[in-house]
């Protein structure tokens, strides 16, 4: 049996993480983590059932707080945050950070893609 993520409830706050928008080639929308000027972008994929398309998009709010929250967090965010650069920050999706944080993945979904890559 595996063990998957449940959020937990933190409130309705959005001191964890806000939403921003930016021109991406990937996305338009994201959780951002900002610290000191430096920041880390955070993404989640998403299915339309009514055109059987997959789009990118901002985490959850619990999610954003777990995450934030997580004692690992200052670690992978000193390692990977940048300052803005041309409106764009350094991106991770919500499975490669999680794995970093060493927190139980999201169940995955068969029509989820990852990224090769480290940097999207």
């Amino acid at each position: 049996m595996r063990y998957h993520y449940t959020p937990a409830d933190h409130g309705d706050d959005d001191i964890y993480g806000r939403l921003y928008f930016c021109d991406h080639p990937v996305y338009n929308r994201c959780t951002l983590f900002l610290i000191r000027g430096r920041g880390l972008a955070v993404i989640r994929q998403y299915f339309n059932k009514k055109d059987k398309r997959t789009y990118w998009r901002e985490i959850g709010r619990n999610i954003a707080a777990d995450i934030y929250l997580n004692p690992k967090f200052p670690e992978i965010f000193e390692k990977r945050a940048k300052p803005c650069k041309d409106g764009l920050y350094p991106t991770m999706t919500v499975r490669q950070i999680m794995w970093a944080l060493r927190m139980k993945p999201l169940p995955k979904k068969r029509w989820e893609t990852v990224f090769d890559r480290k940097d999207i």
